[in-house]
């Protein structure tokens, strides 16, 4: 098998969630660094401070232990202990500077396992419970680590640089990454995706469809009693959060723009003769204009506020994760449109079906438009055996060598 695929079955059977990619993370630092790439970890690759959504001190130190008794490197895991599971790995010298972004992180979704499901079948499926790549990320780390092999054995003329990202999924790790500076002096940034509705064999150059969007965590605070004897004493958190989902299932959309109201999960009580004292829900907006994301935002937060008072409770909102919007620039996608075309991939044009719904690469893409460098973001057709997202999901892995080729052509031919 390739590199891309023996990578790829590697990083699938053993999948981690945004901010403890540990395992995956550092063997892929210990890789490009034995290939002679220089690679940079930790802190110093993403900022502690921007990072969003970070699991709990307990979550983490559970999954750095697994990663350091389950083949995590040694010489990059203490570096990413508490969250900090970026990698930036660079190869050659001055410009023109191509940078690749290659997310990391898996979902937490149980894989299925049947026999109709091939990673079941041939014997890569998900070891960890619970925890799953459902989206292709597992794909984008093979690709950028076979395409880190080539330039290593044949040097690219400039400098390319590989962002290997954590905490895709949620929006909560591409800002941390970009405020690091690490790209500040790129010439060309490409996000690569695999898979959003495209058949193998097939290009998407550009995708300027990407939503802004903003994910809360509400905590509501009531007071328990007993549901019979005293219910009037009670405040009824359960209640805060339910009438808060129904408001902002009904709030007013804007006019001209394309915006999303998901509330994902309400969670609270403990038995039915108590009044629960405490519920939590997970909500998000999405919109196709930042301002009217942020507009959507301040209007769900009034909203949750609102349902507290009404019941007599308290509620925390935090933000957990966020996103904006970019859009790529013509000369960049006319760079991924030659390299594609050489590499012996079919063009296509934006249609609906082939848009993905959000993705931080937004960040990345617009600290690099800021600092005067091109960027555009692709999807690299591949047929899927289950949407994305879903327990079946599975990536043609005809679409992986194609990739490489793709991001290598990229690289010898970026500022020619």
């Amino acid at each position: 098998m390739s590199t891309a695929l023996d990578w790829r079955r590697d990083v699938h059977a053993h999948p981690e969630v945004g901010f403890t990619e540990f395992r995956t993370a550092s063997r892929v630092a210990g890789h490009l660094a034995d290939l002679g790439w220089t690679v940079v970890v930790g802190p110093e690759a993403m900022a502690h401070d921007r990072r969003l959504g970070v699991p709990s001190e307990a979550e983490l130190d559970a999954a750095f232990e697994r990663a350091s008794s389950d083949g995590g490197d040694p010489r990059f895991l203490p570096a990413m202990r508490g969250g900090h599971t970026a990698v930036v790995a660079s190869i050659g010298e001055g410009h023109p500077h191509l940078a690749i972004r290659a997310d990391i992180d898996a979902l937490p979704l149980a894989e299925n396992d049947s026999r109709s499901h091939r990673p079941a079948a041939e014997g890569f499926a998900s070891m960890y419970a619970g925890r799953m790549h459902a989206c292709g990320h597992d794909a984008h780390v093979g690709m950028a680590v076979e395409l880190a092999e080539r330039l290593a054995a044949e040097p690219p003329p400039g400098r390319v640089t590989i962002v290997f990202q954590p905490a895709e999924e949620g929006g909560r790790g591409g800002r941390a990454v970009a405020a690091s500076g690490l790209v500040d002096d790129v010439d060309l940034l490409l996000a690569l995706h695999v898979g959003l509705s495209l058949p193998t064999g097939t290009l998407l150059a550009s995708n300027d469809g990407l939503l802004a969007n903003a994910k809360l965590r509400a905590t509501f605070h009531g007071r328990a009693s007993h549901a019979a004897l005293h219910p009037e004493e009670g405040r009824n958190a359960l209640l805060g959060a339910a009438s808060a989902t129904l408001a902002l299932q009904g709030m007013t959309r804007v006019a001209g723009h394309e915006t999303r109201v998901a509330v994902g999960r309400i969670a609270g009580g403990t038995s039915s003769n108590i009044v629960p004292d405490r519920a939590e829900m997970l909500l998000e907006v999405r919109a196709d204009d930042g301002e009217v994301c942020d507009d959507l935002e301040r209007r769900a937060r009034e909203m949750l506020a609102g349902a507290a008072a009404m019941h007599g409770l308290e509620v925390e909102v935090e933000l957990v994760g966020q996103v904006t919007t970019a859009v790529a620039d013509p000369a960049a996608v006319a760079a991924v449109r030659e390299a594609a075309s050489a590499a012996g991939l079919a063009l296509v044009e934006p249609v609906a079906e082939s848009g993905v719904a959000s993705d931080d690469a937004t960040a990345l893409m617009r600290r690099v438009q800021e600092h005067g460098g091109l960027a555009t973001y692709a999807a690299l057709g591949a047929d899927l055996a289950g949407g994305h997202h879903t327990p079946t999901f599975d990536v043609d892995e005809a679409a992986l060598p194609l990739g490489v080729d793709l991001l290598e052509r990229l690289a010898r031919s970026c500022g020619r």
